[in-house]
């Protein structure tokens, strides 16, 4: 099965505004944790992790996952094959940070929701532009 070189416009545009937002909403989180003191957040949120203040996390909210959201949308400004990987890779990063801050933190709020479903779309997405979405979709193969 081969990859389409160039995935749908809509895809694209879904693609490209789901990365867009969680790169804007990474880099506002960066800033609320690092110069904005945590944002509100109570420091008992983080006690017992590794973390003694919200500074660390907010760097790495800001380059890891705003990181890769940023590759992925250069790659895709630039037609570049692999744009479709990184939006897939970028999807996971974005929810393997979600569960983490949950898990370390032990508390919920309606924004993990939020982030963690733009990712897992962002993923799915990606990886049916990478080609994984077979046409016509109810053909039985050949024995």
């Amino acid at each position: 099965m081969s990859a389409p070189s160039r995935p749908r416009r809509f895809v694209r545009v879904i693609l490209a505004g789901l990365a867009g937002f969680t790169l804007v909403g990474a880099l506002v989180g960066m800033v609320g944790l690092t110069v904005g003191g945590g944002m509100g957040m109570p420091p008992e949120w983080i006690e017992g992790s590794v973390f003694s203040s919200y500074v660390v996390p907010g760097v790495i909210l800001g380059v890891v996952v705003g990181g890769s959201q940023a590759l992925a949308l250069i790659a895709q400004y630039r037609r570049l094959r692999l744009a479709w990987g990184l939006h897939a890779a970028a999807g996971l990063v974005l929810m393997v940070w979600i569960f983490i801050e949950i898990a370390i933190m032990l508390e919920w709020a309606p924004l993990h929701g939020i982030f963690f479903a733009a990712g897992f779309v962002q993923t799915v997405v990606a990886v049916l532009a990478l080609g994984a979405w077979p046409s016509p979709f109810f053909v039985r193969e050949r024995a």
